[in-house]
């Protein structure tokens, strides 16, 4: 980071010749932390209003605990995605406030002293839904980053179109939800028929789960593409951890 230069806005701030709206629009464009193996956007949160997540998946358990410790030495709150067991005890001994949560395979760091549900209105929750008990891994994700993030989050799992009457069953929850996440395999249909019955937006999230003729979750991600229900929005196979996000920031 370049430090002269936070000194020098902080000297301008402080002589009343920089305001601290200035002073926060000039850091945006501040440059990276090198690590070696990795350039750690510490400035981020500027920018988008979130610091950067961390996928765990592909890296050593030494560097993700290495990365998650320097982030969360500048940051509140961190979220890792795709925390195997072994990286998540590595993180843990690095960063006391880690908590894992490892059905999601999800990691968040969190030192707020204030409630994470601050940001948004208490009568506005994210329902996140799933076509059965196989897709709640990547349920967990999002429901777990959006909650992270500040919103309430509402949960309603294995009610898929195999069985409609207990979708049905939970009308009320569905109707009151400000954002709908809904997660499925095999053939995709739920978040069509959600998105058929209410006014807000739905965020559908194929899964990889189901027989081969899906293709490792293609034949769902076509399914929801290709849904004829207005208001329906897509994300990538799997990813649970970009549906809770966007989530958030629609019902923020």
């Amino acid at each position: 980071m370049d430090k002269k230069k936070i000194e020098n806005l902080l000297e301008e701030v402080k002589a009343g010749s920089l305001s601290i709206a200035a002073a926060m629009e000039s850091l945006r464009g501040l440059p990276y932390e090198e690590m070696g193996y990795a350039k750690l956007d510490m400035h981020r949160s500027l920018r988008t209003g979130f610091p950067e997540v961390v996928f765990c998946q592909g890296k050593t358990p030494e560097q993700a605990a290495q990365i998650v410790e320097k982030l969360a030495e500048h940051h509140e709150k961190i979220i890792a995605t795709r925390v195997a067991p072994d990286t998540a005890g590595r993180i843990s001994a690095l960063v006391p406030e880690a908590t894992y949560y490892p059905v999601a395979r999800i990691l968040i760091v969190d030192k707020a002293s204030t409630d994470n549900n601050a940001a948004v209105r208490k009568d506005k929750y994210i329902l996140v839904l799933t076509g059965g008990t196989a897709d709640i891994p990547v349920a967990e994700e999002a429901a777990i980053t959006a909650e992270t993030m500040g919103s309430i989050v509402e949960r309603s799992y294995d009610v898929g179109v195999a069985g409609l009457h207990r979708l049905l069953s939970q009308g009320e929850k569905i109707m009151k939800a400000n954002v709908l996440v809904v997660v499925a395999g095999m053939e995709g249909a739920l978040p069509g028929i959600v998105g058929g019955l209410v006014s807000r937006p739905v965020i559908a999230v194929p899964t990889s789960i189901g027989y081969g003729a899906s293709f490792g979750g293609l034949s769902a991600l076509l399914a929801m593409l290709n849904s004829c229900a207005a208001g329906v929005s897509v994300v990538n196979i799997d990813n649970g951890f970009g549906a809770g996000y966007f989530a958030h920031l629609v019902n923020r």
